[in-house]
């Protein structure tokens, strides 16, 4: 505990005697602020590279699969959004103990207990 005070000392003796880091510029014109985080940024690609290639080459494995279960399941999810209309007109999906999964609909005085008064903010 008897350090803290040197301690605070110094480093308010070096805040104020040394120029701000914003000022100190580098050989090529970038200051020490774009120098650190261009270092940081490298050091970032060179870490995560290795997880991005394994991501891109699942990603590659995985296109075909999802490309046919969109041209499966798009028209079936349109279908399913015209009957639906507006989601906000429904409770939450509920399951049954018997493994049914239905949508309530909501009475006419939920929707009107539910709507904001007045102009909404933005």
């Amino acid at each position: 505990m008897k350090h803290a005070v040197p301690l605070f000392a110094l480093s308010a003796v070096l805040l104020v005697c040394a120029p701000p880091a914003a000022a100190q510029q580098e050989e090529d014109g970038r200051s020490l602020m774009e120098e650190g985080a261009q270092l940081f940024w490298d050091g970032l690609r060179r870490e995560l590279g290795p997880a991005l290639e394994s991501l891109r080459d699942r990603a590659d494995e995985m296109e075909p699969a999802l490309r046919d279960f969109a041209e499966r399941m798009g028209p079936a999810l349109a279908d399913l959004l015209e009957k639906i209309d507006d989601l906000s007109a429904y409770h939450p999906p509920e399951m049954l103990p018997n493994g049914d999964i239905i949508l309530r609909r909501k009475t006419p005085q939920e929707m009107k207990d539910a709507a904001p008064e007045g102009e909404i903010e933005i």
